[in-house]
């Protein structure tokens, strides 16, 4: 008997030990203990620290890592992050490989449904990538385009040049930051173009009713810059509990601002915004959910359109040249439209067909954002997969993996691709009769992918056309009415955040003081 207890007992504890050992196999598994480089699979690089691997330096500074990384093992690299196992692709003439592969096989909702939960608390529905693929080609190209840019350019005139007629005198100088006048300007103006316009009748009047679009989107905009600023630690789910109490917060006041009810109230409401309304009720989904998905757009739409515009006039500047160049094109468009600025007289109504006309102005724009637009595309590993280089060379890919490119630094700044790349040169994208430049090189090879601000493939910013378009109008705006000046010219351009990498636009670390007036 006491020998059948004592065995019991060691079967009871042989047992427990075994369901230990079981358990910390298991937990050395999930941590990527056991993970091992497989033949004809890319350079592996796990980094020190269990299950986080490199995910600290690379928060840290994408770029600076990235590079790290490729000096270290080539074009083609894996690295452990976050749990997860990345595989990067850093060679510019193989992106055809990452970007046109089947959707079976890399997948782009998964990751990007994953991580707007994440931020903006929207559960995607099945088919809501195509809904908003056909609301984007109806109302954001063509005379959609047309529309949108006719809305923003009296949204623009509004927060802009309302104080044009009551001025009598010089008026005098004042002084802001560079990047958030610009992007005060442009999200508001984007804002009140989307989401609509307060009604004349609830006001009394138009101008009255004009005065409260001002004051409100002013109002919006300051609490979009709070989550803004909270962005990228939230995106990466290490915000503090206070921060994340503030975002919690933010969200909850966005899902009210941009509401489904608060929409039906206003005027001017874009057909983009809603077509997808009345597509997600016709899907069934609820309200509470219709009204997170437009706090989607609201920052999809808006959160970069207004750091590049700083850029683009902190690059004019700081380039008399391109500077001239600029303003001459942007006077001759409007003097060829028969519009002129004076006081007293009309506002500039600025045109798609205007717009269409600045080819200067439109490699300014594009130098802005190579500089400046630092995209980060992902996507899910579907299946075991081979990855096919345009040299010849193949990597296997693992099922459960993520494939990454990071164009900034695989392209925008390399020196093969753009000579000098790091300085800002307004032409780089024109050709010698004033054509637009397409053809880069790199080892002797075209170049199909030069210049990747929007992304590339299934994950290509649906709005580009009108963000530039609202960028454009903005910085036109600017030269034909303002005077407008840096209040410390020799001082250097200011650094980018790094935290930002891979977010889209950059923003810098400080502000850049400079002051405006009207021209008369």
């Amino acid at each position: 008997m006491t020998f059948m207890t004592a065995n019991t007992r060691y079967m009871g504890l042989l047992l427990i030990l075994l369901s230990c050992f079981v358990a910390l196999l298991g937990g050395l598994y999930v941590l990527g203990v056991f993970r091992k480089r497989r033949p004809g699979e890319p350079p592996l690089d796990k980094g020190l620290i269990p299950w986080l691997g490199h995910v600290l330096e690379f928060r840290r500074d994408t770029l600076k890592f990235l590079e790290r990384m490729q000096k270290k093992h080539g074009d083609v690299f894996t690295v452990q992050l976050g749990g997860y196992y990345f595989t990067f692709l850093q060679d510019p003439l193989s992106f055809g490989a990452f970007v046109k592969e089947a959707r079976e096989k890399l997948d782009f909702k998964s990751f990007a449904e994953q991580l707007v939960e994440r931020v903006f608390g929207y559960k995607a529905v099945e088919n809501d990538h195509n809904i908003l693929m056909i609301a984007s080609n109806k109302h954001l190209k063509g005379e959609g385009l047309e529309l949108m840019t006719q809305s923003m350019m009296s949204n623009l005139q509004n927060l802009m040049l309302h104080s044009v007629g009551s001025a009598t005198d010089q008026s005098p100088w004042k002084e802001d930051g560079l990047f958030m006048y610009s992007y005060n300007i442009v999200f508001r103006a984007g804002y009140l173009a989307l989401y609509g316009n307060v009604p004349h009748k609830s006001e009394g009047g138009e101008e009255k009713a004009k005065e409260k679009d001002r004051t409100h989107s002013e109002a919006l905009f300051y609490e979009f810059r709070k989550y803004d600023q909270l962005f990228p630690n939230l995106a990466y789910g290490v915000l503090p509990p206070k921060q994340k109490w503030e975002a919690d917060r933010l969200q909850s006041f966005f899902w009210d601002a941009v509401s489904v009810q608060n929409m039906k109230a206003r005027d001017n409401i874009s057909r983009w915004v809603w077509d997808m309304q009345q597509a997600k009720e016709e899907v069934g989904m609820n309200e509470s959910m219709i009204n997170r998905y437009m706090f989607v757009l609201l920052w999809a739409s808006q959160g970069n359109t207004g750091p590049a515009s700083f850029w683009l006039l902190l690059f004019l500047l700081k380039h008399p040249e391109a500077m001239k160049a600029v303003r001459e094109e942007v006077d001759k468009v409007l003097k060829e439209s028969g519009q002129e600025v004076r006081r007293g007289g009309p506002l500039v109504d600025l045109t798609r067909e205007m717009l269409l006309k600045t080819p200067i102005l439109d490699s300014a724009v594009e130098e802005t954002l190579r500089l400046t637009a630092a995209p980060l595309l992902t996507r899910a590993v579907l299946e075991d997969m081979t990855l096919k280089l345009a040299d010849g060379r193949q990597y296997l890919v693992r099922k459960g993996d993520r494939m990454s490119i990071f164009p900034y630094s695989a392209v925008h700044i390399d020196p093969e691709i753009h000579p000098d790349p790091h300085t800002f040169k307004y032409d780089r994208f024109l050709n010698p009769d004033g054509s637009k430049k397409t053809d880069f090189f790199k080892g002797g090879k075209k170049v199909k992918y030069y210049n990747m601000p929007w992304g590339a493939g299934v994950s290509m910013c649906p709005g580009r056309f009108f963000a530039t378009n609202e960028l454009k109008q903005f910085v036109f705006l600017m030269l034909v009415y303002f005077e407008f000046e840096l209040k410390n010219a020799d001082e250097e351009i200011p650094q980018i955040d790094f935290r930002r990498w891979g977010f889209g636009s950059m923003q810098p670390i400080r502000d850049v003081p400079f002051r405006y007036r009207l021209r008369f």
